[in-house]
């Protein structure tokens, strides 16, 4: 029998959006279809049994995209999709960033969300469907979950805001690239980057953005009256108010040791605190009972003392004795590699980057291949995260899904002051190495990153800086926080990350704990944040005026030229092989790309006498045989009529006999022998391009 499933639809936009459950699926907790267009992405929850020694909430969130959703087979040898792409990893966060903080606080049974595209049409985005197909699995499933949540993607294209733009078009025409997750009271997630969009412009989208969600999340709870099991019941735990009012006589003590200077050193005394108040209140308990008197305490001890911390914070008084709006102190070294091309380090409080720009060719360019039509990079960024950074001891293995993430944010915040290729024909790679971290390493390497480029001569539209900023809510009081440190972001409610120019925000970046923030806290911690923003850049341009009037002598030069398209496989030549002799001879690198009939050539090399010399090569190999025209050929072959010449790479004319001297030749071979070198002028190229040469015209001059 034909399983019929539970259907909802949603217009946004003039686009339709559809949400089925019941027919595939149907063991996993939680399953939903929701398609657009013809893009379909399936997403499932699972829980696990609860288990007692869990002390934290562990939610696994993934994606995956197969290509054959786009009828394509995946590259390689194995042709087999094997570890998560970027943009599959970058998905999963914002699943996992939009839906942990709707978790009731304490619940600790596993839980498992999957989504994997299963159609995908080439417009229709397929990370947003997920998101929401993840939401409305949740949502219809048994697991406690506060409620509907939407997500939309919004770009801005021709002077307008287009939902569910489409996805070639945000790559390659949209000033905005934002991602926002919600629910019906308030925005929960934003991810962004835009073309130095104005905070008021940023503001309208957001709030477009929200009611498209309203939306989705009607949807939703439709779904779930069709389709919804019974919510499992849930009781948060509380802590023992005889365990809070028993810390309570170490208020003051933390309070005190919150203000010692430096990270490690602050948190060694918060530390000593605690230890004094664990022994104090496990007095008298053995065996057992000591030890669940043990973790009852040490759970009560951070609930405690992350209020004590918030309620200072409120008060007016942050632990290093900063403003709400104040900026750390910033330090800047420029070239501290000189080597590289360009670099700088970067510190801001106990925050710091090493970051270093290396220029390349054409032939650097990261080429990404997926559901889309493949397309290249010439522009990346890669964060690095070591446990030296901390202080800890810790594997080291490959980037982490936080690694990937930070380093995306940090290379939006920077791609849209790149100048373009015409003016700029370098690829560019960013290498931050956090050295040291206490707060805000993502927006350090934006900083630094545009810093390195400016040493490294490239020539950015507007120098970018990054600051995160913090809110903190506690017993009917709130700060927003600018540049907020360690502490600051795990004990607060909000981490908002926001890059920008002078002339406006590059990229956005929001997390947070509570459920929601309104579209006032957003405008005020934006104004905020465009004064830190600004301040951070006076501190970069004192260091660092201008972008240098030229590349590092380290790097590359680079020269471009354009050839006619049916000079570009003379310039290769059968398997490379010109090409590769050009590159052979005179040590450089050469790309060609083919646009609109036009062969662009882009030779580099980091000796610029041999770079002259190929360009010059190529020149001549290249140029089109026009009339009067003089060149040394090489004679190719010999008839009784006459020689035939070489006078470019793959290019022969015909010299007459009559044309070999300037009196009677009886015979071609009196004149000339194969392989002699002959200076000739071209004197005809008929309708065909049939090239005729003269050597005795060269002799009458």
């Amino acid at each position: 029998m034909m399983m019929q499933p539970l259907r909802v639809e949603c217009e946004l936009d003039g686009k339709v959006l559809t949400l089925e459950t019941g027919q595939v699926a149907r063991q996993a907790g939680g399953s939903v279809i929701a398609r657009m267009g013809d893009t379909m992405v399936l997403a499932t929850v699972c829980v696990a049994a609860a288990r007692e020694d869990m002390d934290f909430f562990p939610l696994t969130v993934d994606y995956r995209e197969k290509t054959n959703a786009a009828g394509k087979i995946p590259g390689g040898f194995f042709k087999r999709e094997g570890r998560p792409t970027t943009k599959e990893t970058l998905t999963m966060r914002l699943i996992d960033r939009s839906i942990r903080p709707m978790f009731p606080d304490g619940y600790k049974q596993e839980v498992q969300v999957m989504s994997q595209v299963l159609g995908y049409d080439g417009e229709h985005p397929a990370d947003i469907l997920a998101m929401i197909a993840s939401f409305a699995a949740v949502h219809i499933s048994s697991i406690p979950f506060e409620g509907a949540m939407g997500a939309v993607r919004l770009g801005h294209q021709a002077g307008r805001f287009v939902l569910f733009p489409h996805a070639e078009k945000v790559r390659t025409e949209s000033r905005l690239d934002l991602v926002v997750a919600g629910h019906q009271n308030a925005i929960a997630m934003v991810e962004a980057s835009a073309d130095q969009l104005p905070e008021a412009d940023m503001i309208d989208a957001l709030e477009l953005s929200h009611r498209a969600i309203r939306q989705i999340c009607a949807a939703l709870d439709e779904l779930r009256q069709k389709a919804g099991k019974p919510k499992d019941a849930f009781v948060a735990p509380v802590t023992d108010p005889a365990l809070l009012s028993a810390l309570a006589p170490y208020r003051q003590a933390v309070a005190d040791a919150l203000f010692t200077a430096g990270k490690h050193e602050r948190y060694a005394a918060v530390g000593r605190v605690k230890q004094e108040a664990v022994q104090a209140l496990t007095q008298g308990y053995e065996g057992e009972a000591l030890a669940a008197r043990t973790k009852a305490v040490k759970s009560a001890w951070e609930e405690f003392s992350s209020k004590v911390e918030r309620q200072t914070i409120v008060a007016g008084r942050r632990v290093d004795g900063r403003r709400w709006d104040e900026v750390r102190p910033i330090w800047i070294q420029p070239n501290f590699i000189p080597r590289n091309h360009g670099s700088v380090l970067f510190t801001r409080g106990e925050t710091q980057a090493l970051v270093s720009a290396t220029l390349g060719s054409r032939d650097d360019e990261q080429i990404i291949d997926g559901l889309e039509a493949e397309y290249r990079k010439n522009f990346y960024l890669h964060y690095n995260f070591p446990p030296f950074s901390v202080g800890e001891v810790k594997r080291l293995g490959g980037p982490g899904r936080r690694e990937i993430g930070h380093g995306m944010l940090a290379e939006r915040s920077l791609a849209a002051v790149m100048p373009p290729p015409e003016r700029f024909p370098y690829t560019v790679r960013i290498v931050s190495e956090i050295t040291e971290s206490n707060g805000s390493s993502s927006m350090a390497s934006v900083c630094g990153g545009c810093l390195s480029m400016m040493l490294a001569g490239v020539p950015l539209k507007q120098p970018v800086a990054g600051i995160a900023m913090g809110l903190v809510e506690e017993d009917g009081g709130r700060a927003i926080l600018s540049d907020i440190h360690g502490s600051e972001d795990h004990h607060g409610d909000m981490d908002f990350k926001v890059a920008g120019s002078g002339l406006g925000i590059t990229a956005l970046q929001m997390d947070i704990k509570v459920k929601g923030v309104s579209r006032e806290l957003l405008e005020k911690a934006l104004a905020q944040a465009r004064e830190g923003r600004l301040h951070i850049l006076r501190k970069m341009l004192e260091a660092v005026p201008r972008p240098s009037s030229e590349v590092s002598r380290w790097a590359p030069a680079m020269k471009r030229i354009e050839i006619p398209g049916d000079r570009i496989g003379l310039l290769i030549g059968p398997g490379g092989k010109n090409i590769k002799g050009l590159e052979a001879e005179h040590q450089v690198k050469i790309s060609v790309v083919e646009e609109g009939g036009i062969g662009k050539v882009t030779v580099a090399g980091v000796d610029r006498d041999k770079l002259e010399r190929a360009y010059a090569s190529i020149q001549a190999m290249c140029e089109t045989p026009k009339i009067g025209a003089r060149y040394l050929g090489t004679v190719k072959g010999i008839k009784d009529f006459g020689a035939f010449v070489e006078i470019l790479p793959g290019v022969e004319g015909m010299v007459h006999i009559s044309e070999l001297a300037e009196g009677y030749v009886e015979k071609v071979a009196d004149v000339v022998s194969m392989g002699d070198k002959l200076e000739v002028v071209i004197i005809n190229v008929d309708d065909r391009g049939k090239i005729k040469l003269s050597h005795r015209q060269t002799l009458e001059a």
